[in-house]
């Protein structure tokens, strides 16, 4: 298992490679005047305006800056924001908590919902209970994210009040921000009120974004029952007289969960990466939300780090499911 997981981590060198300089040569493509945004109303002269380039090195060839931020990079060091003057990595550290807090909410939600509601479709193939799930799940996916999320505000929301437009918790708490995450924050607080708000806050933004990938599970898992069913395997074990209960979960379920773990961690790395149109509606301060701000502010380090931070974050889940493939099915790993 040791050398399987070396392999895998030899092999992503090359992609973090690439993804620096992705993330260093789109962001220099977007028109537009980097100092000009970062002061804002106020003019600069030129001399001015020439000193604040040479300052941060955006005079120098290409070249030269990619050189010098795979330098710092290397160093740990992510550069610093040309609006807000904070070390980027500062910024994202405030930020990520909320991100992963709203990313594993919705995961939850789709994993638990989408291995229910696929399991339940292979089983009862071709009724009334498949035919509406997979309408359901067609129906999910195909819905664009802005409506959806846009939808359920002025249904549950602005109609019939049950949960708030936007934010994390209500105005009225002031809990002390122990580790980011709100609603452990919110519970360890012990403000009365604080932890519901933060839930209420929570709900909407995390059916939004896993509603999706929700679809994309049921319809995995659904697939890949129906075909795992078929085998002679699984016709032994019923012959044998074994539990139904137990023939589906052990011995059918854990072998359709490798295709089903393809799924569920992409759907991860694509969540936890920042799920940018879900934060903008709910203005949720997350790094999706954060990393749309700064290309509007054209902030060179932000967008950098953003990309390669994300990048990273899906690189690693599809790490970890690549690992788990090999405990699910040894063979995976092995060799020959």
């Amino acid at each position: 298992m040791f050398t399987f997981i070396l392999k895998k981590l030899a092999a992503l060198i090359p992609t973090l490679i690439g993804i620096t300089l992705v993330a260093f040569g789109l962001i220099r493509l977007i028109p537009g005047d980097p100092i000009e945004v970062m002061m804002g109303e106020r003019r600069l002269d030129p001399e001015a305006h020439a000193a604040l380039v040479k300052q941060m090195g955006l005079d120098q060839p290409i070249h030269v800056q990619y050189w010098d931020y795979m330098t710092r990079l290397v160093q740990g060091d992510l550069g610093q924001s040309l609006v807000s003057r904070e070390p980027v990595a500062k910024e994202f550290a405030v930020l990520f908590p909320a991100t992963v807090e709203l990313a594993l909410t919705a995961l939850v939600l789709a994993v638990g919902l989408g291995l229910l509601l696929g399991v339940m479709a292979g089983l009862k193939r071709g009724s009334w209970l498949d035919q509406g799930v997979m309408g359901l799940a067609t129906v999910g996916y195909s819905m664009p994210v802005f409506w959806w999320g846009l939808i359920l505000i002025m249904f549950f929301s602005v109609n019939l009040g049950w949960t708030p437009v936007s934010g994390r918790i209500g105005i009225e708490y002031d809990v002390a921000r122990v580790s980011g995450f709100l609603l452990f924050d919110a519970w360890v607080s012990g403000e009365d009120g604080a932890f519901a708000s933060a839930c209420l806050h929570l709900i909407l933004p995390a059916l939004v974004l896993g509603t999706s990938s929700l679809a994309v599970v049921a319809r995995m898992t659904r697939s890949s029952m129906l075909e795992v069913l078929r085998e002679d395997y699984i016709r032994t074990a019923r012959a044998k007289g074994l539990h139904p209960a137990r023939v589906v979960i052990v011995h059918a379920l854990r072998n359709a969960l490798i295709p089903v773990l393809t799924v569920v961690g992409l759907q991860t790395g694509s969540l936890l990466a920042g799920a940018v149109l879900t934060e903008t509606i709910f203005s949720w301060p997350g790094i999706g939300k954060w990393l749309i701000d700064s290309i509007g502010r054209r902030d060179y380090p932000v967008v950098q780090a953003g990309i390669l931070i994300s990048a990273l974050t899906f690189i690693g889940v599809n790490l970890v499911v690549d690992v788990l493939y090999g405990v699910v099915n040894p063979r995976i790993r092995s060799p020959h």
